[in-house]
């Protein structure tokens, strides 16, 4: 199959909660055959994204291009003060490197969408605004998302979640991006032979 997700998220807290959610979603991703990358927590750490700056820092390099390359993405955010972390947001800052691509950030790409808080209304604004950075990005957020209050739920120190419903939940996320990965591809594949077949009467 070929295809490629990749995962954003967690906090600067190495296997912090988010991230740990953020696994069982890739896990979902593999179960449904993709390849995936995940990029967390220190990976996280970059330089404030200035459009005016061209250099990029290993790190920021490695961020953009497992973008350009990726068939679908995964963002998982813990809610901070009711929104995206600066961490999270900052890295999405980087997407405007693929601006003038064949495919403009994340154009044509499934995203999964997790938010994780402290509390129902952090999380749910947290999620929404996730959702919107997917939106303005180009990209499609899955028909499923998921907003888990930490005060309920959790992961243990093997990453299981301490509610099944939920682990379902995140796995079927992981199983959604790789599903419209694979009916875009198949669009494509189907527009290249009707083009082929009109170009041959």
């Amino acid at each position: 199959m070929g295809l490629t997700v990749v995962g954003i998220g967690g906090s600067m807290r190495e296997d912090s909660q988010s991230e740990r959610a953020l696994s069982v979603v890739l896990h979902g991703a593999r179960a449904a055959g993709a390849d995936t990358v995940a990029i967390t927590g220190t990976e996280l750490i970059l330089p404030f994204y200035d459009p005016a700056v061209l250099e990029r820092s290993a790190v920021a390099h490695r961020l953009v291009q497992a973008l350009r390359e990726a068939d679908g993405v995964v963002l998982v955010s813990p809610g901070y003060h009711g929104t995206v972390s600066g961490l999270v947001k900052n890295a999405l800052d980087y997407v405007e490197d693929l601006r003038a691509d064949p495919r403009p950030y994340l154009d044509g790409r499934a995203v999964g969408c997790v938010a994780m808080a402290l509390g129902w209304q952090a999380t749910v604004t947290t999620l929404t605004a996730l959702r919107s950075i997917v939106h303005a990005l180009r990209g499609w957020p899955t028909p499923l998302g998921a907003a888990l209050n930490s005060a309920e739920v959790g992961f243990d120190d093997h990453g299981v979640a301490s509610d099944p419903a939920v682990d379902r939940t995140l796995r079927t996320i992981g199983q959604q991006v790789v599903q419209f990965a694979l009916d875009h591809r198949a669009g494509d594949a189907q527009k290249y032979r009707a083009g082929n077949a009109l170009g041959h009467r």
